[in-house]
């Protein structure tokens, strides 16, 4: 089990990764493109990572034929949720929220390319998880 400073500094090299794969792409492309060079950075920076991830959900006890798909997930800890949109909208954090929750992980960061600052646009969440964490 991870600590919350674990956590946390995990999630800060996740962003400095994607800082690095914003200054060389910029603003503009699809999201696809951001999230497999992201993977490409995390995996050879020695990051486990899982890419489009599929999560059945269960439904009163019955596993429905819907499934969710999760853009990253790293070292089995962090939810990476990527947008190349012009704006972030409240549906975007609520989607990652339920990513977080379905998959039992502390944290998400929600990522948008389609910005001149990733740090000022990235939107890190945590939840009951991470709370429960040892410090």
């Amino acid at each position: 089990m991870m600590t919350k400073k674990e956590v946390t500094q995990l999630s800060y090299e996740i962003v400095g990764l994607a800082i690095k794969v914003h200054n060389n792409l910029g603003p503009g492309l699809l999201e696809s493109i951001y999230e497999e060079c992201l993977k490409y950075e995390l995996l050879k920076n020695g990051y486990e990572v899982k890419q489009q991830l599929i999560v059945p959900i269960t439904y009163d006890g019955v596993e429905m034929n819907t499934k969710l798909i999760v853009d990253l997930l790293v070292n089995n800890c962090i939810v990476i949720e990527i947008k190349a949109q012009e704006e972030i909208l409240p549906v975007h954090q609520a989607q990652l929220l339920t990513y977080m929750k379905v998959l039992k992980k502390p944290q998400g960061l929600l990522i948008n390319f389609f910005t001149t600052n990733i740090t000022k646009s990235m939107k890190p969440f945590v939840n009951e998880y991470f709370n429960e964490l040892p410090d």
